[in-house]
């Protein structure tokens, strides 16, 4: 790991361990044992610190995405895909970017920073809905709406069907985020969420 990589690294533990706010440039210069100026050199500032983290998390979510053959943030794109997915496929996808966004050690510590912080920052606050509740719900609203428009789907408010499938979801995220011991049963009723949001409404088995 190069010394970017571990200013990013040990940023985002100390962001996760003390809040963003309650971490000052120094702090995270000690924490990688090099001096403030010489992290000056790979960031200007702990807001590029921070910009660089979303960067990274990004990139780290569409690494898996692809592994898993769709985009992850385009809806056009991915909707195909999901239309000739089975039943069986669909829950295994379900499962692996639930796993993925329950173990990813950014998402991990980065979630909990926006969770301890969300109620002490305005500008966090919004890049946590963004991230977990806006972000997702808009590019799952899209996909629900062209597959009831194509007639996979049966035609329902596709915000309200959105809702109704990531709700859980996230749900069952923060309880594993605060019971990890809960993981399994999680993966388990998962797996009945999707199936049964499959008979609910209507999705056809290919």
């Amino acid at each position: 790991m190069n010394t970017k990589q571990r200013i990013l690294d040990e940023a985002l533990t100390l962001f996760s361990e003390r809040g963003y706010a309650n971490v000052y440039v120094g702090d995270i210069a000690d924490r990688v044992g090099i001096k403030a100026p010489s992290l000056y050199k790979h960031y200007k500032s702990k807001q590029a610190i921070f910009e660089a983290i979303l960067d990274e998390m990004s990139a780290k979510f569409l690494e898996q995405a692809a592994a898993l053959n769709i985009s992850g943030n385009n809806a056009a794109t991915d909707v195909g895909i999901y239309e000739n997915m089975n039943e069986d496929s669909l829950v295994k996808l379900g499962k692996d970017l639930f796993l993925f966004f329950l173990h990813d050690d950014y998402n991990r510590r980065f979630r909990k920073m926006l969770t301890i912080e969300q109620f002490h920052d305005g500008g966090l606050a919004e890049i946590y809905s963004q991230q977990y509740v806006e972000g997702p719900l808009a590019y799952q609203g899209m996909m629900f709406a062209m597959m009831s428009a194509h007639g996979f789907l049966i035609p329902e408010d596709p915000e309200i069907m959105t809702l109704h499938f990531y709700a859980p979801i996230y749900m069952l995220l923060t309880v594993c985020d605060r019971q990890p011991s809960k993981e399994q049963e999680s993966l388990i009723i998962l797996e009945k969420h999707i199936r049964q949001f499959d008979r609910l409404y209507g999705r056809k088995d290919i």
